[in-house]
This record gives C-alpha cells, structure tokens and sequence, in this order.
C-alpha cells in the first residue's frame, strides 16, 4: 500500500466505481439515492464511509454486496463487473442476525454451508476466526447466550469464513453501548490488520471512522455523492489513546465542518 486509496503502479483497485448511480422507482416518482459516486479502493485499505441518514451509505455497500443494482455508471470488484451477489465480499450488518437455533460454530459456517457440505478443513477455519477474536471456548454456545458485543464479533467471523477479498460493514456497533463499541472498534483493527483484507466501514460515528480508517470519504445529503476524502496518517495500529490526541480532533473536527447546521 502507498498513500492511501492509492494502489501500487500499474495495479487496478480492488473496488472502482465510476459515475456510480441508483434511482428507486416509487408509487409517487423516482427517488434518486446516489448520483455520480466515483470512488477507488486499493488492495488492503480500510475506508470509512460517513454522510447524514438518507444519503445512500447503505444502498452503496449493498451495491459492493451485490444485493442492489446501480442503475447509473459503473462498477467493478476485482475487475467484474458489480450487480449480482459476490462471493468475494463478506457483510456484516446493524445487527449481528444470527440463527438462534444454531451453535456459534454453525453460525459462522452457514456461508460455507449455503455452498457445500462443511469439511473438516472448513470447520478449522472457522474453529481458528472464533479463537483470533478470542470466542472459540463459546463455539457450541447458541447466540441468546452472548452479550451483543459478542454477537457480532460471531458476524465478523461469519462474513471472513468463506475467505472474501472485501470485508463490508454496516453501523455493526450502533446498537452497543460506548465501551463495548470501543473495544470492538480495537478488536476490529486487530481483525483486519491480521487478514489483510479490504474493508468498507458505514458509520454514523466520526470518531469510529476516524478510529478505524486509512481514509475517510463523507457523501452529501440525499442523492449521495462523494464531497471529500480525508487521508487517515495514523498508521495501522490504532489504540485508544490515539482519540485523545489533537491531531485525532483536528481530523474529527474537519469532517464534522461538512454536517454543521449554519445559524439563522
């Protein structure tokens, strides 16, 4: 990696998207959700992504997903085109939504199960995701038996079982109260420091995206499009001291400037 969201000489993003657009047709008119997102991702980056409620965050990752159709532009994860869902992105999602009636072992295994009959090679793997976040003593429990930090630390793993090249995550920490976010928020940069994996964060949180990301990218109000990018310079590690210092402020403080309201 070089600077970040650049990719090395020569090399073509991992997620590029270009002119990208997404109209819902309604009973009442169109509704234009996105509008001219041009937006690249290298190989290995953590980017946040940030904007009001309404401004087409989500329907973004569910187009990366390949759960949504652009209906404008264009789009490609390792060079294929999007709009159909990719085995090559793993999501998680607001909430950890788990099958009650399966084991933590099981749950993490159902995208491998959806696909063929788990191996021995495959519960392994998923046995080795649960022991690096620190949950494979809790591998037979069922998920009404875990705390809902917990929870989606199982998503997480879930959505890395089937080795995907993208990791995309939607508001997973919204629900959870201050200290259990922050400590994920460690736990999710260990995570993705250890498996080297792209990852795409939707977050309401400035301080978690900071926090979190190699590079900040805030969207307008309904239709989203791309109104800046903030390059992240805090290496990979993150811990939480790096949130009371001032250039963490400086940088919380810059992308705030786009969502204050101006006084009358």
């Amino acid at each position: 990696m070089t600077a970040a969201g650049t990719a090395p000489e020569g090399t073509a993003p991992l997620v590029d998207l270009r002119g990208l657009g997404k109209v819902y047709p309604t009973r009442t008119g169109d509704v234009t959700a996105l509008t001219g997102v041009d937006l690249q991702i290298a190989d290995g980056e953590f980017v946040a992504v940030v904007g009001p409620s309404g401004c087409g965050k989500t329907t973004l990752l569910k187009i990366l997903a390949g759960l949504e159709q652009h209906t404008a532009g264009h789009g490609t994860l390792h060079g294929t085109d999007l709009g159909r869902p990719s085995g090559d992105a793993g999501m998680v999602f607001q909430k950890a939504t788990l099958l009650p009636w399966l084991d933590v072992l099981a749950n993490v295994l159902l995208p491998v199960t959806l696909d063929h009959r788990a191996t021995a090679a495959d519960r392994e793997k998923a046995l080795g995701l649960l022991r690096m976040v620190g949950l494979e003593d809790f591998a037979t429990k069922r998920p009404g038996e875990l705390s809902g930090g917990m929870q989606q630390r199982v998503a997480i793993c879930r959505a890395l079982v089937h080795d995907p090249s993208l990791l995309l995550m939607d508001e997973p920490f919204g629900a959870l109260d201050a200290m259990t976010r922050d400590a994920l928020n460690v736990e999710v940069n260990r995570v993705w420091r250890e498996t080297h994996k792209t990852a795409v964060l939707i977050t309401h949180s400035i301080p978690e995206a900071v926090f979190l990301a190699e590079r900040v990218v805030v969207m307008s109000p309904r239709p989203g499009r791309v109104v800046d990018e903030v390059a992240i310079p805090f290496g990979t590690v993150r811990t939480p001291d790096l949130m009371g210092t001032p250039e963490f402020g400086a940088l919380s403080a810059r992308i705030r400037r786009h969502f204050e309201v101006k006084a009358a």
